[in-house]
């Protein structure tokens, strides 16, 4: 099955090249070009180390890659168990045909995130030893149990793709036999480890500047999840409908903002809420580094919170896109903040990424739209392209 598997992608890559135009040769030069450079800079990070490659320190140790890859990756990748809920559990069944590609985006995000971390790790190949030494006191240890198990939970709910493709009926049988328990599974999972994230922050209170640092924490970071992953579907399916020229499921897309729109309100308020009980509303027009990235953060999303607000702009492709990709950031700002900007000061060290860090994060991204775009291309993750390519044939 595995040199079936590895033939048809070989066969498809391809016939992929042989029928690419100028402009497309160009984009395929671009990524080509980022990918034999990460692949130059991982030789280095893993042959001579970290400080090989980064401007990270033993005063500064977290950078870039834990903010985007890691921390900014995983709330990125929370699209899969918000939808997947929407559809098996509460019985939303107009948003199925946006669950392939939305389980395909979380389950390579996770594998991004799990290889983005073995670049961060001193120690990389020490990544195993939480599967053999159990801590049950540590955030971390839950966490990267969560996330392991996570992603397997995604590879399975992904599988039947496959085995629809090689018919292989026997096992996609079973597979789906049990699809509404791998759901719950992941809910719960992704609910565990969301909030665990923000878990790993409350421990550093004199660090971490009061505009992000709250005994809630782990509450927010969950929410950001659910509200977050809406809008990358919603940017995810946009995206794809242009690649792969087929229609944008525009009314699906309607519909599931009003969740977005739900998710953002709950999230907003209750975050400008805590912000006036802890007593440090003040530090918001400070004037500050700080206080600078904390308006940006909430500016996007209460922007994209009056967008969605407007009916006229909230039913138009466009808008909603604009909207989606504001929350994205605002959410991926919110990383950013919390495990980089609000403890550089407390820090009392200098940091910003290195170019190689740069690339590095890039090659990563690369590397996950290129898959996405074969994955896509070669198996029936959107099943009515393949039949509008099958009635062409």
């Amino acid at each position: 099955m595995i040199k079936k598997i590895l033939t048809f992608i070989l066969t498809g890559v391809i016939t992929e090249v042989k029928g690419m135009n100028t402009k497309r040769k160009f984009i395929w030069l671009v990524f080509s070009f980022i990918i034999l450079q990460g692949l130059f800079i991982t030789l280095r990070r893993f042959l001579f180390g970290l400080g090989a490659v980064t401007n990270l320190s033993d005063t500064f140790p977290w950078g870039l890659w834990i903010s985007f890859d890691v921390v900014g990756g995983v709330a990125l990748a929370a699209g899969g168990f918000t939808l997947c809920f929407l559809v098996y559990v509460i019985g939303y069944e107009k948003f199925h045909a946006i669950v392939r590609p939305t389980v395909l985006t979380a389950f390579l995000g996770y594998l991004l995130v799990a290889v983005g971390l073995l670049y961060d790790l001193g120690k990389w190949y020490n990544v195993w030893h939480p599967m053999v030494m159990g801590n049950p006191h540590s955030v971390m240890f839950e966490v990267a149990w969560c996330v392991m198990l996570y992603l397997t939970v995604l590879f399975l709910e992904f599988l039947p793709v496959v085995l629809e493709k090689f018919h292989l009926h026997t096992p996609l049988r079973i597979l789906r036999s049990v699809t509404i328990p791998l759901v719950i599974a992941g809910v719960l999972l992704s609910t565990l480890h969301q909030s665990s994230l923000g878990s790993v922050f409350l421990i550093v209170p004199e660090k971490l500047h009061p505009l992000w640092y709250t005994p809630i924490i782990p509450l927010f970071f969950f929410l950001s999840a659910v509200t977050v992953g809406p809008a990358m579907v919603i940017v995810e399916s946009t995206f794809s409908a242009r690649v792969f020229k087929r229609g944008l499921e525009t009314p699906i897309l309607i519909e599931l903002a009003h969740f977005l729109q739900v998710a953002l309100v709950v999230y907003v308020g209750i975050k400008i809420q805590d912000l006036f009980v802890r007593g440090v509303a003040n530090k918001v027009f400070a004037g500050t580094f700080e206080s600078w990235f904390f308006i940006l953060e909430m500016g996007l999303l209460v922007a994209a919170m009056g967008i969605l607000a407007i009916k006229k702009l909230r039913t138009s492709p466009g808008w909603l896109f604009t909207a989606s990709m504001m929350v994205v950031l605002g959410v991926l700002d919110n990383r950013f903040n919390v495990s980089w900007i609000g403890m550089l000061r407390a820090s009392h060290a200098s940091y910003f990424p290195a170019y190689t860090e740069i690339s590095i994060s890039l090659f990563l991204l690369t590397g996950g739209i290129l898959v996405f775009y074969f994955i896509a291309r070669f198996f029936p993750v959107f099943p009515e392209l393949e039949e509008g390519e099958e009635h062409e044939h």
